[in-house]
């Protein structure tokens, strides 16, 4: 796999999800994902981070709760959330930094 910095140094908006396997808010988040990723496909990037098993960059971005969500423009974070996002708010956030 790639290393995280490289993921996030795209030109394509990057949007992270800070997950957990065991987060009710996170299940409710998925098909919300996989539809944005059908709605807006190569314009952007879609990367699911398990907090259990990436303790040290979920603390290296201060996540505390999870589902959080971040948005990486050339390895800059552009935006940041939590919890439950609506479709809408998350194609919102993303249309910003889209070519």
């Amino acid at each position: 796999m790639a290393k995280f910095s490289e993921l996030i140094n795209k030109d394509t908006p990057v949007l992270i999800d800070f997950y957990a396997t065991w987060c009710g808010p996170c299940q409710t988040m998925m098909p919300v994902l996989d539809q944005l990723k059908k709605d807006l496909g190569e314009k952007v990037t879609i990367l699911k981070i398990d907090v259990d098993k990436n303790q040290a960059l979920a603390a290296q971005f201060q996540v505390r709760g999870v589902p959080a969500f971040m948005i990486f423009k050339n390895g800059t974070q552009q935006w940041r959330g939590s919890g439950v996002q609506p479709l809408h708010e998350l194609k919102s956030q993303l249309a910003k930094y889209m070519n």
